[in-house]
């Protein structure tokens, strides 16, 4: 059946790394239909490539339970936004990236009205509320999932899914001479470079920056990371093993934070801690740089809250330990309700707590530490951040766990193409499949 050459194409994708997929998958569907039209929710980069955002992402993006609870009028006088444009033109298909919380019944509501939906990047329902797969198995057409256990969780339980691969796995990109990153950034050659990821919202900001930058403004990594001599009468200290004689610290910046708020947070939060580490600690400088892949490539290693970014790190190959922190009640409500399916290994911590870092979940095992909550303390990150800075058994054993993991994020030669080529293709074959084709 012949696919119309003007479909209207309606996107919903609520947060950066799903902005970032729409932006190349408008890009790549323009270029098979180039009088396309492309509606719906989405970010900047989105609205860029040629989407006529009904929504903005930014207005709806929140985190955790008690987020959204308090964003609930707001967010779902946006939703009734977005089904009026359903209804008033409707789409011939319907890609939903992630988000579940508002996708979901988008689905509901495309699949009403007769609207092919192609999901791309899965919903965490092998981690909690599974009661939601039925909505997946009546309102999905084609789940295209970025994580290779998730393929055989939906396949098991009647859902058409496929693993495309994940996005960042594709082409790896060559990171700028260190020397050249250097110099653009005025970074010291001789120190061992850190790179701090807090997040790419602002409540991850706030809830996990001030412990990184104390860890920067103190001296706990050189402490722990014991930089001694011995010869066979006595252990040697340097004389000053100062973080600030040390260090850089790396600080990308999320498409979506300002840096120039970004800045006078960091300004407020060094004029806090000037007071409790002294006046020498006003060296301590975080470099703010635009990418998080060129950061990743030249730190030493690195410490990543919980999210894409923990993906990016180990695509990269850096060593890193990831970190988190929400309100009490979120955490308390995740520890409860979050239940791995049967077929997952059982990787509980000391305090009873499931793993939250991907790379953990794909590897089968806890190739990489994780601080949540309490545990999130300056200390603890200098002590478990210390092995990977030093050659050894733990920085290598890691860098090659990382590979693996590298390895399992791509998918077979059998997937043709790019994981957002693959999702494009999916979208063709709907369209050429639904009743669209008949449409003049």
């Amino acid at each position: 059946m012949a696919t119309r050459s003007n479909p209207r194409i309606f996107l919903s994708a609520g947060e950066a790394s799903g902005d970032a997929y729409g932006s190349a998958l408008i890009q790549n569907l323009h270029e098979r239909f180039p009088d396309a039209t492309f509606t719906g929710l989405g970010g900047s980069q989105m609205e860029q490539a040629g989407q006529q955002r009904v929504v903005r992402a930014e207005d709806v993006a929140v985190m955790g339970v008690t987020e959204i609870l308090r964003h609930i009028p707001h967010i779902y006088a946006s939703y009734r936004r977005l089904v009026r444009s359903i209804r008033a033109n409707r789409p011939d298909v319907a890609v939903l990236i992630d988000f579940p919380d508002v996708n979901f019944r988008l689905a509901k509501h495309l699949h009403r009205s007769g609207v092919p939906v192609v999901w791309f990047v899965s919903p965490q329902l092998w981690a909690w509320k599974r009661r939601r797969l039925r909505w997946v198995q009546e309102r999905v057409d084609k789940m295209l999932v970025i994580f290779p256990f998730e393929e055989t969780f939906y396949r098991e339980r009647g859902v058409d899914a496929e693993f495309v691969g994940h996005p960042l796995a594709g082409t790896p990109r060559t990171a700028i001479p260190r020397e050249a990153y250097a110099a653009q950034h005025g970074l010291d050659l001789e120190r061992i470079w850190i790179a701090l990821l807090p997040g790419s919202r602002w409540k991850e900001i706030h809830a996990n920056l001030p412990t990184l930058h104390e860890l920067a403004m103190s001296d706990l990594i050189a402490s722990s990371a014991a930089y001694t001599t011995f010869d066979g009468n006595r252990v040697r200290q340097p004389r000053d093993p100062a973080a600030h004689t040390l260090y850089e610290f790396l600080l990308p910046v999320a498409s979506t934070i300002d840096p120039t708020n970004l800045r006078a947070y960091i300004d407020q939060l060094n004029a806090e801690h000037l007071k409790y580490f002294g006046p020498e600690a006003s060296s301590i400088r975080l470099t703010l740089v635009p990418d998080a892949y060129e950061a990743l490539s030249h730190a030493r290693a690195s410490v990543v809250a919980s999210g894409t970014a923990t993906v990016l790190a180990a695509i990269v190959g850096n060593p890193f330990l990831v970190v988190y922190r929400v309100s009490d009640l979120t955490f308390a409500l995740a520890k409860k309700l979050v239940r791995y399916p049967d077929e997952f290994p059982k990787m509980m911590d000391l305090d009873g707590n499931l793993p939250v870092a991907m790379v953990n979940l794909i590897a089968g095992r806890r190739i990489v530490p994780e601080l949540l909550q309490s545990r999130f303390t300056a200390a603890n990150v200098a002590s478990a951040l210390t092995p990977l800075l030093l050659d050894g058994p733990a920085r290598e054993a890691q860098i090659a766990a990382l590979a693996d993991v590298r390895h399992k994020l791509r998918a077979s030669d059998a997937v043709a193409g790019s994981p957002i080529h693959r999702v494009a293709e999916a979208v063709v074959e709907l369209l050429s499949s639904s009743g669209s084709g008949n449409k003049a």
